[in-house]
């Protein structure tokens, strides 16, 4: 069965890894609840971007990500 086989890698990972190991499960599982029920369509936004959008970010803004 599955779950045998998963307990007995289990059991062969060192002490000192384990808890990189809960958190791998861990987040797994939850991620399991928060999946979307429909897929996600990378592509193109629908619509128009304004024009504002392509405009240069004033020089005060810009200073702020450097």
């Amino acid at each position: 069965m599955l779950i045998q086989k998963i307990v007995q890698e289990l059991q062969d990972i060192p002490e000192d890894k384990l808890a990189e190991l809960y958190n791998v499960i861990h987040y797994f599982r939850l991620g399991l609840g928060q999946e979307r029920t429909q897929p996600r369509t990378p592509g193109l936004l629908k619509g128009q971007l304004g024009d504002a959008f392509f405009e240069a970010l004033p020089e005060e803004e810009l200073q702020q990500w450097e």
